[in-house]
C-alpha cells in the first residue's frame, strides 16, 4: 500500500470517527447509538473500493464504540462495519446495489448482535434506528461522492 493511500485512509478513518462522535444520538433500548459513521464508510467505499471501505469501516466503527463509552459493541462494530464497507466498495460500480448491500449488512449484523446481547425483541427494535442511520448516511454520502467524482478532487492514482 502506498504512503499516499495509507495516509488517505488514516485521514478518512479519523474524519469518520470525529464526525460520528460529534453527532451521537443514544438509543436506550439497545444501549447503542446513531452516528454519521455510515456517511464516512459509504463515501470511502464508493470512491476507493472494497478493501478501503473495509479498513475505514472496521477502524472507525471500533474506535467510535471505545471512545463513546460502548466497548461491548466494539468487536461487533469492527466486523459489521468492515463487511459493510467491503460489500459497498466491492459493488461500487453499481451504486444502488452497493448501498443496499452495505445497508442490509449493517442492519442485519446489528440486529443479530443486539439479539445476542439483549434478546430477540431488542434485536427487532434495533432495525428501525439502524435503518434510519443508513438512510441518513446515504443522503450525506451520495451527493458528496458525486461531487468529488465530478471535480476530480479525490484521486489516489499514483504519479
Amino acid at each position: 500500500m502506498s504512503t499516499k493511500k495509507l495516509t488517505t485512509l488514516a485521514m478518512l478513518t479519523a474524519l469518520t470517527t470525529a464526525l460520528s462522535l460529534l453527532f451521537v444520538l443514544p438509543v436506550p433500548q439497545t444501549k447503542g447509538v446513531v452516528t454519521l459513521c455510515e456517511a464516512g464508510i459509504y463515501t470511502t467505499a464508493l470512491l476507493l473500493g472494497g478493501p478501503s471501505g473495509a479498513i475505514v469501516g472496521s477502524l472507525s466503527g471500533g474506535m467510535i464504540d471505545f471512545l463513546s463509552g460502548y466497548p461491548e459493541w466494539a468487536l461487533f462494530s469492527i466486523l459489521i462495519h468492515g463487511c459493510q464497507g467491503y460489500f459497498t466498495g466491492r459493488f461500487r460500480h453499481y451504486p444502488l446495489l452497493a448501498l443496499c448491500l452495505g445497508s442490509v449488512t449493517m442492519i442485519l449484523g446489528y440486529a443479530a448482535a443486539t439479539t445476542i446481547m439483549f434478546g430477540f425483541g431488542a434485536g427487532i427494535a434495533s432495525i428501525l434506528s439502524n435503518s434510519l442511520q443508513n438512510v441518513f448516511g446515504i443522503l450525506v454520502a451520495f451527493p458528496l461522492v458525486n461531487y468529488l467524482k465530478r471535480t476530480q478532487k479525490f484521486s489516489l492514482n499514483e504519479r
